[in-house]
C-alpha cells in the first residue's frame, strides 16, 4: 500500500516550495514542487526533511492511519540511507 506525506517548506534561498515523500514497496521517493504550475521534481532529503517526515508518521499513528509495520517500514529506510 502506498503512504504519501507532504509539507510545505520555506527556505531563505529557494523561497517557499512543496516536498512530497511517497513509501511505496520498500521504496522512498521524494519529490518537491515550487508554485502551481511547475512540475515535481526530485528532491534529495535533508536532515530536517527526514524528522519531519518521521513526525507525520507518528501523527498518524495513533489515528490508525498508518500501521505499526509501516511506521517500522519508514524507520528502516531511514536507517538504510
Amino acid at each position: 500500500m502506498s503512504m504519501e506525506f507532504g509539507w510545505w517548506v520555506r527556505d531563505p534561498d529557494l523561497g517557499k516550495f512543496q516536498v512530497k515523500a511517497i513509501v511505496h514497496g520498500g521504496q522512498l521517493q521524494w519529490l518537491r514542487k515550487q508554485g502551481h504550475f511547475t512540475s515535481w521534481e526530485a528532491h534529495s532529503p535533508t536532515e530536517e526533511d527526514w524528522s519531519r517526515l518521521t513526525s507525520e508518521a507518528e501523527r498518524r499513528l495513533p489515528r490508525r492511519l498508518l500501521s505499526p509495520k509501516q511506521f517500522a517500514e519508514i524507520k528502516s529506510l531511514r536507517d538504510q540511507r
